[in-house]
């Protein structure tokens, strides 16, 4: 009988890895989407620890800055700058009395509560994280921040509008600005300013020895009950000391950030109270210190200032988590896992010797933005890197977060500036541990950006000087962004907002080129402009449709506040609220001077308009809170507000305006008045 080898499995083996690295190689060469390598664990902050630490810390803060770029000269360099700025620079911001735009958009709201699944829900910058708004509605209810008080209005049937509950805050010292509304709550954000006693001295009745007391504004959210419109209940209260600095809203997640700025007299006096605090009456109505041990720091990067971010489940009745910096903050992004918290700071190009208050030549100013991020999971708030980019922004719009990797717009140098420091707009890609994975930089030099809207693997810009041009830019390899496109028209966009992913509305300023000082070009800014842009072919993005509303002076909230745009691509329909100054004929041919004229009032309202790729804007119509007789004693200007209308809302075939003073509902088809309501 033969004998039988022993088969060896080797050869199959070495034959199946081979055909697995290739069929992985080709799978690799076949998808160009750059992999995301693995997250590193984040070193720890580390912690204050002592008041005697804390105020060490801050020594050498003022010891750095002094150092770096003497508080004197820093001053009169900025106080140069702004005098160079009004003569040199074509077109100054303050001059375009749009300022900074503001937020992405929900088409429409999911049904939260009532029988109407049908109405618009605040415009919000990323899908599933709310922001707050003055108002709000869940398709049957309108609620309305009103001066001190919160009027809660039954918006249906709309020929019945009703006020059936009012929020008195009088008596609370209490300014509300905003509000979050779910099926269950409503949460009511606003200034406070709270008596705070002192934490080395005992309570003790007032009248035999007042103990000291020092005032610290704070921020305080009110929660209340709505489930019975008509008894709403206060919950709770979460109170933060220092300045609103922005809230988000994450499913039944209520996230807030406080920005406490540090007294450094009372520091170097050695009083106490320089440690902040909150209070949360889910576990007491007193004000709870924050200590040393819980207050972490960012090495290298001391500030004097806290940032606060409290965390809270508005459907639970447990304590809030509390995260406590020392650092500052100006502008917020959130997406549904992370909290980005950014500040820009102007730093010297070259730094001063330390025995030069005055060196010469004066040293270059140069900025940066610190990028702070913060895990959000399940209302718990954790640090999770942070990042730097050269240059400042502009707002949160100029922030993005998409598949692991963060994206920043930013304007560096000086647009009043002619030599190599002049402005120049950049764009870097941020991966996980927050280091530049990929950048643009140089875009547009001597401009500076005055809106930006990433929309997956795209980013448009707009800058400006004397012109707009809006380029399209290719973020499909993050270690690449590249420039695909641009446009250069007359104007200027403040905010950009998707109609499709193809297509994309403008808001901001037409403006005309006049020849100033030296023979220079200048930009002035005239009516308010919305456009609608076709980026279809990436390389040659185009304008097909433009609206110019008024003359010089026209304004809407609009360019300062996304959330004062109403828009729905299923409706056609887009709304906001407008001041429009017009000049007459008469002025209109005078011959152009150096400083154009300004027009004179001659409306206050909402503009309604069809919205749709074949015919553009088509305009439905305007509706006014203001009589004709407020139009008589209005002459050139008008100064009255309590009838301004400051939002659009949509419930069914409805369109809601609201003022102060009167609430109306008009039919969208024809924008027929079915309703009129006082709100007084």
């Amino acid at each position: 009988m033969p004998v039988r080898k022993k088969k060896s499995f080797w050869p199959s083996i070495i034959i199946g890895l081979m055909l697995l690295l290739f069929a992985s190689s080709l799978v690799m060469a076949l998808d160009n989407t750059p992999a995301i390598p693995a997250k590193k664990p984040v070193e720890p902050l580390p912690v204050v620890g002592s008041i005697d630490n804390l105020k060490k810390l801050l020594v050498e803060y003022e010891k750095s800055s002094m150092i770096n770029s003497g508080q004197l000269l820093r001053k009169e360099i900025k106080m140069e700058m702004m005098n160079d700025a009004v003569t040199a620079a074509p077109l100054a911001r303050d001059e375009m009395a749009g300022g900074a735009a503001v937020n992405l958009a929900r088409e429409s709201a999911k049904s939260l509560v009532g029988d109407s699944a049908d109405y618009s829900s605040t415009n919000i910058q990323v899908q599933g994280v709310d922001e707050a708004d003055i108002v709000k509605t869940d398709g049957n209810y309108i609620y309305q921040v009103n001066q001190q008080e919160i009027v809660v209005i039954k918006a249906v049937p709309a020929e019945q509008m009703q006020v059936v509950s009012r929020i008195n805050l009088d008596n609370q010292g209490f300014t509300p600005r905003e509000l979050f509304l779910d099926s269950k709550h409503l949460v009511v954000i606003g200034d406070s300013c709270s008596e705070i006693y002192a934490q080395s001295m005992p309570k003790v009745k007032a009248e035999i020895y007042p103990p000291p007391v020092y005032r610290q504004p704070s921020i305080l959210a009110l929660i209340y009950d709505i489930t019975d419109k008509n008894q709403i209940k206060k919950t709770r209260e979460l109170e933060l000391e220092g300045n609103y600095l922005s809230s988000r809203k994450i499913a039944s997640h209520l996230y807030l950030v406080s920005n406490r700025h540090l007294d450094w007299y009372r520091i170097q006096e050695k009083e106490d109270n320089i440690l902040p605090s909150y209070r949360d009456t889910a576990v007491s109505s007193d004000f709870k210190q924050i200590d040393c041990g819980q207050i972490n720091y960012f090495p290298g990067e001391i500030y004097p200032a806290y940032i606060i971010i409290a965390a809270v489940d508005i459907d639970r009745n447990e304590p809030a988590q509390v995260k406590t910096c020392l650092g500052n903050g100006e502008n917020i992004y959130a997406s549904t896992n992370n909290l980005y918290i950014a500040v820009s700071r102007q730093e010297p190009a070259r730094p001063l010797l330390k025995d030069s208050n005055f060196p010469s030549p004066a040293p270059e100013i140069g900025s940066k933005t610190k990028i702070y991020r913060f895990g959000l999971q399940q209302g718990k708030v954790e640090y999770q890197g942070k990042g730097e980019v050269p240059g400042r922004i502009l707002n949160q719009f100029s922030m993005d977060e998409e598949k692991a990797y963060f994206r920043i717009a930013t304007t560096s140098g000086e647009i009043w500036r002619n030599d190599e420091n002049t402005s120049k707009n950049n764009l870097y890609v941020l991966d996980q541990e927050m280091n530049i994975a990929g950048k643009l930089e140089g875009i547009a030099p001597g401009e500076q950006i005055y809106s930006t809207r990433f929309m997956g693997d795209r980013a448009y810009m707009v800058t400006f000087r004397t012109v707009d041009p809006l380029f399209v830019i290719d973020l499909k390899d993050p270690a690449k962004p590249a420039i695909l496109g641009k446009l250069k028209i007359p104007g200027y966009s403040d905010y950009l907002h998707p109609y499709d992913e193809n297509h994309i509305i403008g808001f901001g300023k037409e403006t005309i080129e006049l020849k100033g000082r030296n023979n220079e070009a200048q930009a002035f800014y005239q009516g308010m402009k919305i456009a609608l842009f076709d980026v279809s072919d990436v390389n040659n993005p185009r304008e097909m449709s433009r609206e110019i509303i008024g003359d010089r002076g026209t304004d809407s909230e609009l360019l300062r506040d996304h959330k004062a745009l109403l828009f729905s691509r299923e409706k056609n329909l887009l709304a906001f609220p407008v001041t429009v100054m017009t000049l007459s004929k008469t002025d209109k041919n005078l011959p152009r001077t150096d400083f154009p004229a300004y027009g004179k009032f001659s409306f206050q309202g909402a503009y309604v308009y069809k919205i749709d790729l074949q015919h553009g804007f088509q305009l439905q119509g305007r509706i006014s809170h203001l009589s004709p007789a407020d139009y008589q004693r209005a002459g050139d200007y008008w100064y009255q507000d309590s009838k301004n209308i400051q939002r659009i809302i949509y419930i069914g075939k409805n369109l809601y305006t609201l003022s102060q003073d009167l609430a109306k509902s008009h039919q969208i088809t024809d924008l027929k008045e079915v309703g009129s309501l006082s709100l007084r």
